[in-house]
């Protein structure tokens, strides 16, 4: 058996294979904080934002706009790019993942559609680099605008079971500029069969009409099957405030959800220290919101 990752130690998380991390997050009931960082802009004094997020209590890092081609974090140094990952979770103590975005170059938009870089898609070949890196998870999701599809989620948790050896977490915070539901019990149980261990959802408070109701009914089917459920802050409101925050967190513990994230839209790229803060004490209480914090990397 696993160590609850609520009460890891470095030394052991950043040992812990798929499987282990997701018993890890599942006997923390409820009580884990992911921060989504955008990699591409430096921040204060140089640090990188994944540091910053996990001195305010994140348990999972999450990197946003990685190129898996073209290894590079703003803040962080290393001789050889294939090292970068390695480095981060030496500086972290954290299990980190990557964004992949699953384009479907069909799909029926209703915003402009942004065009990103291959070694950002969810491909064969991305899948594959963020293996040799060394990643603990992935998130096939999509950021607005991308053209990010239900369908081709699907199509990416199958690759990933075949060349992934990580946590594979697959879902849709919000529309991603396509006309579709962005998540329905449907879908649900598509990304299940594809083999997804983590069900990513909008929280609730978040996204227009995305009920406490849905959300009951998504995580029951969820954990029928043997899969954890992600709800995620990823429309801004990272930023509005800690009572904001607060409410949300709340609100979706109760709906049962394993995982809470919250997004990178801070005072720029830097992530809403105040709000990570919040969300941890909201879920957990202080005792284990200091205990993440103040735990050193080094234990």
């Amino acid at each position: 058996m696993v160590t609850r990752l609520i009460s890891a130690n470095a030394s052991e998380i950043i040992k812990m294979n798929g499987k282990e991390l997701y018993q890890s997050i599942k006997a923390s009931e409820g009580r884990t904080v992911l921060s989504e960082n955008v990699v591409t802009e430096s921040t204060i004094d140089n640090l990188t934002t994944s540091e910053i997020a996990a001195a305010f209590g994140a348990d999972l890092i999450l990197l946003n706009l990685f190129d898996t081609f073209n290894p590079k974090i703003e803040g962080l140094n290393v001789d050889n790019p294939r090292d970068t990952i390695i480095r981060l979770k030496e500086l972290t103590g954290r299990p980190i993942g990557i964004n992949l975005e699953p384009v479907d170059e069909n799909a029926e938009m209703e915003s402009t559609k942004l065009t990103i870089s291959k070694g950002r898609q969810a491909t064969t070949e991305s899948i594959k680099k963020a293996e040799e890196l060394g990643f603990n998870f992935v998130c096939f999701t999509g950021n607005p605008g991308t053209g990010v599809t239900n369908k081709m989620i699907e199509k990416a948790i199958k690759v990933a079971k075949k060349n992934f050896s990580g946590l594979i977490i697959a879902g849709k915070m919000h529309g991603a500029g396509v006309d579709e539901p962005v998540a329905d019990e449907t879908s649900v149980r598509s990304f299940i069969e594809a083999g997804a261990d983590v069900i990513l959802v909008p929280a609730v408070g978040t996204v227009p009409g995305f009920t406490n109701s849905e959300l009951i009914k998504i995580v029951k089917i969820a954990h029928k099957y043997g899969a954890l459920v992600m709800s995620t802050i990823g429309t801004s409101q990272e930023s509005s405030g800690a009572q904001t925050v607060h409410d949300i967190a709340l609100q979706n513990k109760i709906c049962g959800v394993d995982i809470q994230h919250i997004g990178d839209a801070g005072w720029g790229v830097v992530p809403p220290t105040d709000t990570i803060f919040e969300l941890s004490k909201t879920i957990r209480g202080m005792n284990h919101t200091i205990s993440r914090m103040a735990r050193s990397i080094n234990r």
